[in-house]
């Protein structure tokens, strides 16, 4: 008895789904007569599919083919991609204000979000209450050596877990950096012996090396850059290839203003750690180099370093570099 009343219902359910398929696909139609071309949605992921396990080498080959400039809709986002330089420069400098709200992305899991972040909160707390709170010894400066209320103490262990949250995210993030160059430098000796000779020649052999140093070390320097370069074959030269001497006697800056090389990003929302990682990356790379001769395990050298890439917040290699340092 209730399949004849039912019926009439699934029917108009049905026929309402289709109609909103056929509005929701012409009004997609629509608006991406406004967008760049891009690859064809399909329904509900969008072009999630194309990008695979290592988007940034999808995003190159869909360039390839749709322009430098190219729309993706990755689920219900519409993103827009720059692939050159010069359509960086339109992001990123001139029209900046535009997109300098544009979405962040949510960072996922508990821990992200809870962990790390009340740590750092917990402590920073911690530090504004024990620097605000009164101290005989402000008072009395003859009994501050005695630390009668403990609070050097204190302050001493809270900055401690301060540095240890701080130097947590720095190695991270070296680490991966370091990595790479280190990488192709064991794969060129040739490149590695004239970042070697350099040190040896401005800095001394094993000495300790100075921030101030790094303007002296103009090959160290290009070996860092290179480690940085884009992939865009219509800015450089065979730029698969580790060639440090390709940034030699050039003004190409890491730090945002040249459009071929923005590693750290540009406009109003460049890194705002750049200025560290910069001086921390020639710093550590240049006292490896100094402090220690390399080479590669004999099995390495015979297969071959692994150059696989694990795609993440930054880009590591899939397979962790092994090698071997012979102090100077």
């Amino acid at each position: 008895m209730s399949s004849p009343v039912l019926f009439p219902w699934l029917l108009a359910c049905l026929l309402v789904s289709l109609l909103a398929v056929v509005y929701l696909l012409h009004h997609d139609r629509r608006r991406r007569h406004d967008l760049p071309p891009g690859p064809r949605p399909l329904p509900i992921i969008g072009s999630l599919h194309l990008l695979g396990t290592q988007p940034h080498r999808s995003l190159a080959r869909l360039a390839k083919t749709h322009g430098p400039l190219i729309s993706l809709r990755l689920g219900t986002v519409t993103t827009v991609v720059a692939s050159s330089p010069s359509a960086a420069r339109e992001i990123l400098q001139r029209h900046d204000a535009v997109f300098s709200n544009r979405s962040v992305p949510d960072a996922p899991g508990d821990h992200s979000r809870n962990s790390s972040c009340r740590e750092f909160q917990e402590v920073v707390t911690d530090i504004m209450e024990a620097v605000g709170s009164p101290n005989v010894s402000d008072y009395f400066p003859a009994v501050a050596a005695a630390d009668l209320q403990g609070w050097r103490r204190h302050l001493a262990r809270l900055f401690a877990r301060l540095h240890r949250i701080f130097d947590e995210e720095i190695d991270a993030r070296l680490r991966g950096r370091v990595e790479w160059a280190m990488t192709e430098l064991l794969q060129s000796p040739t490149s590695m012996a004239k970042a070697c000779d350099e040190l040896a020649t401005v800095i001394g052999s094993g000495k300790s090396i100075e921030e101030s140093d790094i303007g002296q070390l103009p090959y160290l320097q290009a070996v860092v850059k290179v480690w940085a370069m884009g992939r865009d074959k219509d800015t450089w030269l065979e730029p698969e290839k580790f060639m440090p001497e390709r940034f030699l006697g050039k003004t190409v800056d890491l730090r945002g203003g040249d459009f071929d090389l923005i590693p750290f990003g540009g406009g109003r929302r460049i890194c705002p750690g750049m200025p560290l990682a910069i001086r921390m990356v020639h710093l550590l790379l240049a006292s490896l180099l100094n402090h220690f001769t390399w080479k590669l395990p004999a099995e390495v050298e015979r297969n071959g370093v692994d150059m696989a890439e694990k795609f993440g917040l930054t880009l590591t290699k899939a397979v962790p570099l092994c090698a071997i340092a012979t102090p100077i």
